[in-house]
């Protein structure tokens, strides 16, 4: 599929696979309740762990990000260019769905440069979930092919490659620069 046909079904509440920097990403529209759970179902992830939310600008995030709470330093370090992908996270907002943020106060984000990324948060006008693309105990997808092969050949998937990034994005507090996944 192209970008405007993963956008419209994006903005149906539909699970979608897209790639990111390292691996394909399975994504929805993070504001749609029901599309997180049909996420959650398709990867057996259990809500209380809490999502990924990637785009290309802060803008995308004011949604679910309290920001009051982040710092001039801080947010000079989440804005950053790193020589990996990371993720960031922050404090949430107290409106900031529980289907987003689990078990936590914070939920985690990732500003991503990938032009895919890009696109389908531009034309949807939404932040997207992102979690890895592949079922329990299977490896990441990193082809669209891959993605098909694991979920079907009518799951909707956008046929551009990923990025050049090797593994999966750091994840990091904001607050504390504490290493909760090495990248």
């Amino acid at each position: 599929m192209n970008r405007e046909q993963i956008a419209d079904a994006l903005r149906q509440n539909q699970v979608v696979a897209y790639p990111t920097e390292a691996v394909f990403g399975l994504g929805c529209n993070p504001q749609s309740e029901s599309a997180v759970k049909k996420l959650l179902d398709l990867k057996q992830r259990p809500v209380e762990k809490g999502l990924i939310l990637v785009a290309p600008s802060l803008d995308f995030f004011r949604p679910f990000v309290d920001f009051e709470q982040i710092n001039d330093e801080q947010l000079s370090r989440l804005q950053g260019k790193y020589e990996r992908p990371t993720t960031w996270i922050v404090p949430a907002k107290s409106t900031t769905p529980h289907f987003l943020t689990g078990k936590f106060d914070s939920i985690a984000i990732r500003l991503c440069d990938h032009p895919s990324v890009k696109a389908l948060c531009e034309l949807t006008g939404f932040a997207l979930t992102s979690t890895s693309a592949n079922l329990t105990g299977e490896p990441p997808c990193r082809t669209a092919d891959e993605v098909r092969l694991q979920f079907g050949s009518d799951f909707p998937v956008l046929n551009e490659m990923v990025g050049r990034a090797h593994n999966p994005s750091e994840i990091r507090d904001l607050r504390t620069n504490q290493l909760f996944r090495q990248g």
